[in-house]
């Protein structure tokens, strides 16, 4: 599964325009809507293709199988397959293969930031000496909240309970 950002306010725009399943019937062979915002299909070298808006990002499970590299019609269907793919993510997302890239980092430094501060708090927790307990279980609080965002891939939320957190000792 594969998690994309998605350009605010185009899915609200993509709804309007007959849902994520419409889109994608302008890419792909085989589509049927599994929803508002939903859909499988498959294309080509694509045998299975889930997608569906969650949020503000575009989730998406694609199977691939490799093609025939010793037939030149195969490999070139296999590269029309991965042109109209690529397509596809531009416009369900906004945004174009780099910034689809640079979001992605984005979003794994927000998690890799809120896991790092919890490990810095349990850390502190145990070095110090007289911590009042009323502060420990305000951290642990916070702490719990963050695992259950990530947990819930919600890695803008876990980053900003991050900041709160390392506040908390500071």
């Amino acid at each position: 599964m594969e998690r994309f950002d998605v350009r605010r306010g185009l899915i609200k725009q993509v709804s309007g325009e007959g849902g994520l399943s419409a889109l994608a019937e302008r890419y792909f062979e085989q589509v049927e809507s599994t929803g508002d915002n939903s859909f499988l299909g498959s294309h080509g070298i694509m045998t299975s293709i889930s997608g569906s808006y969650e949020g503000s990002a575009l989730l998406i499970d694609v199977t691939n199988v490799p093609p025939n590299f010793d037939d030149p019609e195969e490999v070139k269907s296999a590269m029309d397959a991965r042109k109209r793919w690529t397509s596809f993510l531009d416009d369900a997302t906004g945004y174009n293969s780099k910034q689809r890239g640079d979001k992605a980092k984005e979003w794994a430094k927000k998690a890799s930031k809120a896991k790092s501060a919890i490990s810095a708090t349990r850390h502190y927790i145990e070095m110090a000496d007289s911590l009042p307990q009323d502060k420990i279980s305000e951290a642990e609080s916070i702490i719990a909240e963050i695992e259950h965002a990530l947990e819930s891939n919600d890695n803008t939320k876990a980053a900003g309970r991050a900041e709160k957190l390392n506040k908390l000792f500071n």
